[in-house]
């Protein structure tokens, strides 16, 4: 026999095909299929997403992120370009990708509409078409140079569950005060040794907390660059390890809290959307969602297939 649910069913625990996702419980319009794609021969017009990946959605991969995502600009009815080719894809790329199992409230992509939208409609029929646990925080017109270039660190909140904040502070200002941390982690290239201390541009205890748990835990706050090979707060928890003897009893919850241009003098992240909310031009062209209705005989079920693990 055959797996239970077909491929393209979301393997983190929600168990119903991509296409019947909702929203808080609000049932969501088919995909619109058979329509041609909009023509990308014209000058694009660029628009940069900030989202948010919270709840069970942290547990998804990048890859199943995507494919909920590209759906939910189709629901929508967001006018967006395809590329050329046998097999044209919407023209989306998305920039400093949060690890899957770590929750974030700065993920980024970008997108090319094959006309001009307004940012504000664009924002609530694409979050409206999302599923809970990815929520559209602010879309803008994409002014002048690279997004990607404009991510050079982010800063993350750690939660240490079983350990005491003091020991959690001295911990800290142990890895602080070493002149490298050696880590390894298995990479795609095989297991890579890196300095982990390199990276961290702040590290620091900020506290306790009890809600929802019996026992207190300690919470970090911690500013990381990126670097190549990409320092991740776990990475950091297993600094902590080797220069302190600090140990979780558990996994640590890890949240991104922002990411974009970092201040040196400061140690903080800015918001690398401003530039673009500056050189956004009054009056631009309205926008209203045309969902296209499905195409005769789209009811079908689509094949189904064992999916790879990425």
């Amino acid at each position: 026999m055959g797996r239970e649910f077909p491929r393209w069913v979301w393997r983190a625990g929600i168990g119903r095909p991509l296409g019947e996702l909702d929203r808080k419980g609000v049932p969501l319009p088919p995909v619109p299929q058979g329509e041609a794609p909009p023509s990308d021969e014209r000058t694009g017009h660029r628009i940069r997403v900030r989202y948010r990946k919270r709840g069970r959605m942290r547990f998804a991969s990048h890859r199943d992120i995507a494919r909920v995502l590209e759906r939910a600009v189709r629901r929508a009815g967001v006018p967006v370009a395809y590329s050329a080719g046998f097999s044209p894809r919407p023209k989306i790329s998305y920039a400093g990708v949060a690890p899957t199992g770590v929750a974030s409230e700065a993920e980024y992509f970008e997108m090319v509409l094959a006309e001009p939208a307004g940012v504000g409609q664009v924002r609530i029929g694409l979050d409206a078409a999302l599923p809970e646990g990815l929520d559209v925080a602010e879309v803008v017109q994409a002014g002048t140079g690279g997004l990607a270039d404009r991510l050079e660190a982010s800063e993350w909140r750690v939660e240490l569950p079983g350990v005491a904040p003091d020991d959690a502070e001295q911990a800290a200002a142990a890895f602080l005060a070493a002149g490298g941390v050696e880590v390894e982690r298995l990479t795609k290239k095989g297991r890579r040794r890196f300095d982990a201390r390199g990276a961290v541009v702040r590290l620091e205890s900020v506290g306790r907390s009890t809600a929802g748990r019996e026992a207190t835990y300690a919470i970090l706050r911690m500013v990381i660059r990126h670097t190549t090979p990409a320092v991740r707060p776990d990475d950091v928890v297993t600094g902590l390890r080797h220069v302190a003897g600090l140990a979780p009893p558990s996994s640590p919850m890890m949240t991104r809290l922002a990411q974009g241009p970092l201040d040196e003098e400061s140690g903080r992240v800015a918001d690398p959307l401003r530039a673009d909310r500056k050189a956004d031009p009054p009056g631009r062209a309205e926008w209203t969602p045309r969902p296209s209705p499905p195409a005769e005989g789209a009811h079908a079920p689509p094949s189904t297939g064992d999916a790879g693990e990425r």
